[in-house]
């Protein structure tokens, strides 16, 4: 069984790794826009003109994502101990 601080430290390495995907993705899809728009349009057949958007709901999706399940727990139990 878990105690508080072990779930503390597993909150914790997860919002930092999470939060790091997430950096990197950004990074990568704002930096190499053009290859990354033409590599998605080509596997997936989305037109390039709707990528932008598709992104931009992926990061926004992922960030609520972090703060409710990651980050949100780590600050609960912070509190608690």
């Amino acid at each position: 069984m878990f105690g508080i601080n072990e779930l503390v430290t597993f909150f914790g390495w997860c919002t930092l790794i999470n939060s790091a995907i997430y950096l990197f993705s950004a990074l990568f899809i704002f930096a190499f826009k053009n290859f990354t728009i033409n590599m998605h349009s080509n596997m997936s057949g989305v037109s390039p003109a709707e990528l932008p958007n598709l992104y931009f709901n992926y990061l926004g999706n992922f960030k609520i994502g972090i703060l409710l399940f990651n980050l949100a727990p780590y600050i609960a139990l912070k509190l608690v101990m």
